[in-house]
């Protein structure tokens, strides 16, 4: 009896365990994206710190998470899928343990790097193994959606309720037994779900310097611009020099014989339109996930605990919705899937419009629950077509450009609707900043339904090569 077999339940399911092993180092990788947000004044006051100082906990983070990205294809390659897997769980429950004890501001900060570096490779690795050739894998677990996308709504939530109940460092403190568990979890994952290493990996230094920096710069950029404005100086000179860097290393690419990144799907039609549709699903989700917590706290006066209760259905919906768009694709085409996803998702956004300072939680609550139904219907076909041609080597390129690219452009994405919410709300109320912010949430989701009938008509995908 094989490895897949005896850890795998029904033919096409992945055992409990494996399923933790496989989701737990991505829900944490992106909890501790938007989880510390809310703990940044307190970690300021504790460790006598300024604010700006105190925001690199947050900024280092991304930043290194970014950087860790381009090396994680080469990493891969070098040691294997399943050992970068594993060993990354090991050291991000070890960082998350050296956040917690920090005992200053610099300290933690480095530390907050260190985490950054490490997760890198969660996501991308894991989504290669779940989205795997292996008869387990042929289909995404519903928790799979349930947990990656409800992830990134509780983060601020789940982060202010145990900052007023614990104090700060336990928002780092709880990733260490979820992590001790995963690791220990990750051992019961069959080998035949992860792409092995290989004995010709070159390291394309040169590449992987310029990806590199580039992402890091880049995202430096986008991270100034939500705090000082998109006009400013600071802004946008590190903006054109990641973009430049970054198009540096498109050209580098495609000359180099092992580059550290193959851009080649980037390059192709089919596989280039699926992702920007991705990106696109991806900031109108997230952009109403990031706003609306801020605005049932601060406007409507709930507690976080109550807005991260009135974002729990939108995940579980999410979930439900990933196996429901699995299945679409075997009746429908990606392209009819896609156009329905995106339907259903520009009506609900503008729904976005009926809420105000009076709306009830179980409304909006449900206006997301609605909402969320359409990413299964976008996301899981479009990867789908980005997926399915590729063996378990090129997986692990595939993936990790799509979290280059979901990273870039939701960061892009989410900014400029953040700063438009708060110029309009300077200047006509946060109710009306909300409605605007809306109204632009929208457009972009109709750009995406634009989009979707260039996708395939047909149920198959073809193979994209280098």
């Amino acid at each position: 009896m094989t490895a897949a077999t005896t850890t795998a339940g029904p033919v096409g399911r992945l055992s409990p365990v494996v399923q933790y092993a496989l989701l737990a180092g991505p829900l944490l990788s992106m909890l501790d994206s938007s989880i510390v947000n809310v703990a940044v004044a307190p970690i300021a006051r504790q460790l006598h710190a300024s604010l700006p100082v105190a925001q690199w906990a947050v900024s280092g983070y991304l930043l290194a998470l970014g950087t860790g990205l381009a090396a994680t294809a080469y990493l891969s390659r070098r040691f294997g899928t399943l050992p970068l897997y594993g060993a990354s769980v090991v050291a991000f429950t070890a960082a998350s343990a050296a956040c917690a004890a920090a005992p200053s501001v610099q300290v933690l900060v480095l530390t907050r790097v260190v985490q950054g570096l490490v997760a890198a490779p969660l996501v991308p690795m894991a989504m290669s193994m779940l989205f795997g050739k292996n008869e387990v894998t042929k289909s995404m677990p519903a928790t799979a959606g349930m947990l990656l996308f409800l992830g990134p709504a509780l983060g601020p939530s789940l982060g202010g309720a145990l900052i007023g109940a614990v104090g700060w460092r336990s928002i780092f403190l709880i990733n260490v037994p979820t992590g001790i568990a995963a690791a220990l979890a990750v051992r019961r994952i069959p080998a035949s779900l992860a792409a092995g290493r290989s004995e010709h990996a070159r390291l394309d230094l040169p590449g992987l310097l310029l990806l590199a920096v580039g992402l890091a710069v880049l995202l430096l950029g986008i991270g100034q611009a939500g705090t000082l404005g998109w006009g400013a100086a600071a802004c946008w000179l590190p903006l054109l020099a990641g973009g430049v860097l970054l198009a540096c290393y498109a050209v580098w690419s495609g000359r180099a014989e092992q580059p550290a990144l193959n851009l080649a799907l980037a390059r192709r039609g089919t596989p280039a339109l699926a992702f920007t549709l991705c990106a696109m699903a991806s900031v109108v989700t997230f952009a109403a996930v990031f706003l609306l917590p801020v605005f049932m706290e601060d406007v409507q006066g709930h507690s976080a605990w109550a807005a991260g209760l009135a974002m729990l259905p939108q995940g579980i919906i999410t979930g439900l919705s990933t196996t429901l768009g699995q299945r679409a694709l075997r009746l429908m085409t990606v392209r009819t899937t896609v156009l329905a996803g995106f339907v259903v998702l520009t009506v609900a956004s503008l729904g976005l419009l009926a809420i105000g300072r009076q709306t009830p939680l179980a409304f909006t609550a449900l206006l997301l629950a609605g909402r969320s139904a359409s990413i299964g219907l976008v996301i899981s076909p479009m990867l789908a077509v980005v997926t399915e041609p590729l063996d378990q080597e090129q997986l692990n390129d595939a993936t990790t450009l799509f979290n280059i690219w979901q990273r870039i452009a939701g960061s892009l994405g989410i900014g400029l609707i953040a700063s438009v919410f708060a110029r309009v709300a300077l200047s006509s109320g946060p109710v009306t900043a909300l409605h605007v912010s809306s109204i632009l949430i929208t457009v972009i989701a109709a750009a995406g339904l634009a989009g979707a009938p260039f996708l395939p008509a047909t149920k198959n995908v073809v193979r994209y090569g280098r």
